[in-house]
């Protein structure tokens, strides 16, 4: 059977670093060929962190990281090719889903903006690519996220099982897939890794917490906890989306600072559960049993992993591994599948998750040629 190349590129809130994966979509299930994770420099890393707050001459800086990024995502694509010793004429297309610097879909003319410049992805790799998968969506009316549900349904759908897919990334979304003729729904329950990362980050200069092994030496402050949560977005109804826009490091500072008191171990737990508690009051919401896989890399998070665990004891609680999918990659796979879904000329998001008007073929695409 001839062989369907499709890659996928994700780099997501977290910024730590580009996914590429090389995807054949020539049987019913994709086939996940050859992976790649190149880590974004140090430079760029800054000026894109400096990019998602407000400031000074952004228009030039966005259009220098727009360029910088794409060159990124493009080296990423031409090593992931190296490894899988494949040569670009074989790949149909590429999935970019670009790196976000804003999200904000609830103002009066709601948008979302990813950056990593196509074309130059396209000219550096000798390969189509489709991206921009987003404002589709937003222009009729949507979150424009989440975006992967429509890939989690076709993938991990079981009849007569509730299940739910929760991807814990910078922000964490899930996806219900109900066992019978409901609809699925999916949307951000809020801060995934982006909170325990920054607090690790300014505390210790330490990308992630490991394992979460340092929230696990430190013990949750119920007050600062109670305040975190009662955040307006953890009541919002969805559809809903989120970003570093309402949860970073100034909102973080702003919320200690009368909680100087506690050890940094401590304030660490109490960010570690923000993410556990603001994910298990949603997923409780949608169903009081079945079956939840976690992918991204919370799933790699073992004090994380164990909170849901005792916070969810009617669920059976695994990741998507458990599934045949290394949850490391479920995204990048998701965009790859984007990008076939819009090469078919196939619709790629699900109303009842983003508040779309209508289905709708997602992204744009931009010729090698």
């Amino acid at each position: 059977m001839n062989k369907r190349y499709f890659i996928g590129l994700m780099s997501g809130t977290s910024m730590d670093g580009v996914d590429a994966v090389l995807v054949d979509f020539s049987q019913e299930h994709p086939t996940l060929i050859e992976r790649h994770s190149q880590d974004i420099p140090k430079h760029t890393l800054n000026g894109l962190q400096r990019l998602c707050l407000p400031g000074s001459d952004e228009i030039t800086r966005l259009g220098q990281l727009d360029r910088s990024v794409g060159q990124l995502f493009a080296s990423a694509v031409n090593a992931l090719l190296e490894k899988a010793n494949v040569n670009k004429d074989d790949v149909i297309a590429i999935g970019s889903h670009g790196q976000t610097v804003r999200h904000m879909p609830n103002l009066d003319m709601g948008f979302t903006l990813q950056i990593g410049d196509p074309n130059t992805i396209a000219v550096e790799t000798g390969i189509n690519v489709i991206a921009d998968f987003r404002r589709k969506d937003i222009a009729l009316g949507g979150q424009g996220a989440p975006l992967v549900p429509a890939f989690h349904q076709q993938m991990f759908s079981k009849p007569g099982t509730n299940r739910i897919i929760l991807n814990i990334g910078g922000i964490a979304n899930l996806t219900y897939l109900p066992g019978d003729e409901q609809p699925v729904l999916g949307f951000d329950t809020g801060p995934g890794n982006t909170l325990i990362d920054a607090w690790i980050q300014q505390v210790k200069s330490e990308h992630y917490d490991k394992d979460g092994t340092w929230a696990a030496s430190g013990v949750t402050d119920e007050k600062l906890l109670t305040q975190l949560l009662s955040h307006s977005y953890f009541s919002m109804a969805f559809p809903k989306s989120t970003g570093r826009e309402l949860f970073n490091q100034a909102w973080l500072e702003q919320q200690t600072a009368a909680f100087g008191h506690l050890s940094e171990a401590d304030i660490q737990s109490t960010l570690l559960d923000v993410t556990c508690h603001s994910i298990v009051k949603e997923v409780l919401t949608l169903s009081g049993d079945g079956e939840l896989f976690v992918c991204g890399g919370g799933a790699f998070n073992i004090e994380m992993m164990s909170r849901l665990k005792a916070l969810l004891p009617s669920y059976q609680l695994s990741s998507t591994a458990t599934l045949g999918m290394n949850p490391q990659w479920v995204e990048g796979i998701a965009f790859a599948w984007l990008a076939m879904r819009h090469h078919e000329g196939l619709s790629g998001n699900l109303p009842a998750v983003t508040g779309a008007s209508r289905e709708a073929v997602l992204g744009s695409l931009f010729p090698a040629i």
